[in-house]
């Protein structure tokens, strides 16, 4: 299957994944979630495909997130796959696992979609943030739920609510990433992690995540996530929400309001 924003290459039974708009630092719009999503579900069917490996195009950005430019000019009305942000953050049934080479900068819906995949490595150079409440969002996308969950409520609140970007370095201190490697080793490093999963029964991993899975559901979070949905619904229908948006597009700061 071709794609039009994103790369895909089979290596034995590793499938590596490359988000392809370097350009907008591989911001996701409508389009590229549904490429995703496509992607996932072919991914998930192939019985020869064990392991994924998610990266970035260029040498800057893993994903920049939501692209608010697309947004700001109604390129969002194709809406969000079921399977959420990437294709990946409301997905629940995926038994295989993904490791995310994060190569640069993660932010907003890009951090998520780190935080949706299995394992997180990430370059010397990579930057962590949820910066949504910046441009009048919120972390809709997961983030609020699963960095409270990895590295602890306290922690998490603070990089939600002040949208502070982290270098790698302190990623790896607060459990945001598995390990951090030099730049140019973190697709080597991802793809030596996934040749060492595909040595072991894939059946036993295809259970393991069939649990953990499992944990996500009892936990409640796609009941939360589906909140979350709701809540940045009613968040859009205020003057903050579209003030956020314009003064991003226009690189100006914001005039909040309150309402």
């Amino acid at each position: 299957m071709s794609y039009d924003f994103i790369t895909t290459e089979r290596r034995d039974h590793i499938l590596i994944v490359t988000l392809n708009r370097p350009d907008v630092y591989n911001a996701v719009h409508a389009d590229m979630h549904y490429e995703l999503a496509a992607c996932w579900d072919a991914f998930a069917a192939d019985d020869d495909l064990w392991v994924a490996v998610l990266t970035g195009a260029g040498d800057k950005a893993f994903c920049a997130g939501n692209d608010l430019k697309a947004t700001a000019t109604g390129g969002t009305a194709r809406g969000m796959p079921e399977t959420g942000f990437s294709g990946l953050s409301s997905r629940f049934d995926l038994e295989k696992p993904i490791i995310a080479a994060v190569n640069g900068f993660a932010m907003g819906g890009g951090f998520e979609t780190a935080l949706s995949c299995d394992i997180i490595i990430a370059s010397e150079r990579a930057k962590f943030a949820l910066p949504e409440v910046k441009v009048g969002f919120f972390a809709s996308a997961s983030g609020v739920q699963r960095l409270s969950r990895y590295i602890g409520r306290l922690a998490a609140q603070e990089l939600m609510l002040t949208g502070r970007t982290i270098e790698a370095a302190e990623a790896l201190r607060l459990g945001c990433c598995n390990e951090v490697v030099p730049h140019d080793q973190v697709l080597s490093r991802a793809l030596e992690l996934a040749d060492h999963i595909c040595t072991v029964s894939p059946s036993s991993v295809k259970a393991t995540k069939r649990i953990l899975n499992s944990m996500a559901v009892a936990e409640g979070l796609p009941e939360s996530l589906t909140y979350s949905r709701e809540v940045q619904r009613d968040l859009a229908k205020t003057e903050d929400f579209a003030e956020g948006v314009r003064a991003f597009v226009e690189k100006r700061p914001a005039n909040w309001v309150n309402r």
